[in-house]
């Protein structure tokens, strides 16, 4: 059974009981639900590390490694008041080195050790549910007495040389981690993992595990077909997973709450003109992290495109010259991503005049966002699809230097809330190509605000999982908890 990532990027407590840097020691919340923590780590490494370290944003841990276990006690702590179940949760946890390059890196991997179905109480027949969930559900242990119920890795090379360069996890448990990453988020987000937000079912094959469907196929529907993964053939869901926009949860706690929690008005651009042709009518984009953020005011203009000297649409990595700055003047810029950074090519584009950029994907797949971060861009952005990219340009061919009749309007659609679809179900993460360990068992990243369980952490998260912060919670009531 394959465990869920958590990727680099985007991304009232109970008693603490501490017993740090032991080879084996077992920490414990205790709230509504009781959290065991088993260090599985040896010796001198990971939640054993001796490295001496000062104390920082009140957690008083003088090692690495134990700073490390209060830091995940805390955040067994903040679930433990969450969940409730009259069974142990058991965590085993281990620092060991998970896969990551200079620029991104797996933070951690979580799932639960076991499933089972069909046992006492179980509201849906041969169902499974995840170890934690069954045992809560039928309110004693299923399998081995005290056994683990989830098993939890976190990366021991992050902040080393080609490893997410000179980025750390933060260890204090007051949210203030600047340019580094919570480590408590990233805990809450794979503990959620281990207590059922994840289906069993292969969403790169669309087989179900033994031949039964995932607590959670209950719920996950993909609009295509209108049908439940549960009710649906394995083509149906391989297909249904790599389907972008069109695969939603349909759960009644989460749906009703996500008003509470997310962002009313969703980013649309609007094509028309008497040269639109096929490109005519709404497409998905998605958001910029920088510049000024789009509002129910649609702006608009004439899309121009900057072009090679063969006609493809130019990177805009160098300050954009001659014609192509004339074109762009005052009208809503077409280029396409690669080489250089989002926030490069806006800079470009915005210092040769134009009021917008659409960005074309340079590979096949579903829509995603804009990253990087830079305060001195002034116009807004949005990336569309290489199959959109590619049509624009086809549309624009009887363009004048200075204008075309292909018009864009980039605005809030103000009718749905960010990060669900037009019945407000929320979306669920169905990018192409399939993204093994994230698709399908995340929350879709266009979700605003940015909740814990999308496919990757966001620096703007919360160290809740409820309402009116987040809706995880409320997505493992749907399922039984």
């Amino acid at each position: 059974m394959s465990t869920n990532k958590f990727i680099g990027g985007k991304f009232a407590t109970g008693a603490l009981l501490i017993a740090a840097g032991l080879l084996g020691a077992s920490l414990q919340a205790q709230a509504a639900a009781i959290i065991t923590i088993n260090n599985m780590n040896a010796p001198g490494v990971g939640f054993n590390d001796p490295t001496p370290v000062d104390p920082v944003g009140g957690n008083t841990g003088t090692t690495l490694g134990e700073q490390r276990l209060i830091a995940f006690t805390h955040a067994a702590n903040i679930w433990g008041a969450t969940l409730t179940s009259n069974q142990p949760i058991v965590i085993n946890a281990q620092f060991t080195d998970l896969a990551c390059t200079a620029t991104s890196a797996t933070l951690g991997s979580a799932g639960a050790t076991s499933i089972f179905r069909n046992f006492p109480n179980a509201p849906k027949a041969n169902t499974w549910y995840s170890y934690a969930l069954a045992n809560k559900i039928a309110g004693a242990y299923q399998g081995t007495a005290g056994a683990a119920q989830i098993n939890a890795n976190f990366n021991a090379k992050l902040g080393k040389t080609g490893c997410l360069d000179g980025t750390f996890f933060y260890l204090g448990l007051d949210s203030n981690h600047g340019t580094n990453i919570d480590f408590v988020v990233t805990l809450l987000h794979e503990m959620g993992h281990g207590v059922g937000f994840q289906t069993f079912t292969n969403g790169s094959t669309g087989a179900q595990n033994g031949g039964f469907p995932a607590i959670w196929d209950h719920y996950l529907m993909g609009t295509a077909t209108g049908k439940l993964w549960k009710d649906m053939t394995n083509a149906e869901r391989q297909a249904s997973a790599l389907s972008g926009d069109k695969l939603v949860w349909t759960g009644p706690l989460t749906n009703a709450a996500a008003p509470q929690v997310l962002r009313a008005g969703v980013p649309a651009l609007n094509v028309s003109g008497s040269q639109a042709g096929a490109t005519a009518g709404a497409h998905p984009v998605g958001e910029a992290s920088f510049g000024p953020a789009l509002t129910a005011t649609p702006i608009t203009g004439a899309i121009m495109p900057v072009v090679t000297a063969t006609g493809a649409l130019d990177l805009a990595c160098e300050p954009v010259t001659g014609l192509n700055a004339i074109a762009v003047r005052n009208n809503i810029a077409l280029v396409s991503r690669g080489t250089c950074g989002f926030t490069v090519k806006v800079k470009n584009l915005q210092n040769a005049g134009a009021k917008a950029v659409l960005v074309a994907d340079n590979a096949p797949g579903t829509v995603t966002g804009l990253g990087g971060s830079d305060p001195t861009v002034t116009i807004p952005s949005v990336r569309i699809t290489q199959a959109d990219g590619a049509a624009l340009l086809a549309a624009l061919s009887k363009r004048t230097r200075t204008t075309s009749a292909v018009y864009a309007s980039l605005a809030l659609d103000m009718t749905r809330y960010a990060g669900t679809d037009a019945a407000g179900r929320l979306l669920m993460f169905a990018p192409n190509p399939f993204q093994g360990g994230s698709s399908v068992s995340h929350f879709d990243t266009s979700a605003t605000r940015n909740l814990l369980m999308e496919p990757a952490i966001s620096a703007d998260l919360t160290q809740s999982p409820m309402v009116p912060q987040d809706l995880t919670f409320k997505l493992l009531q749907d399922i039984g908890w």
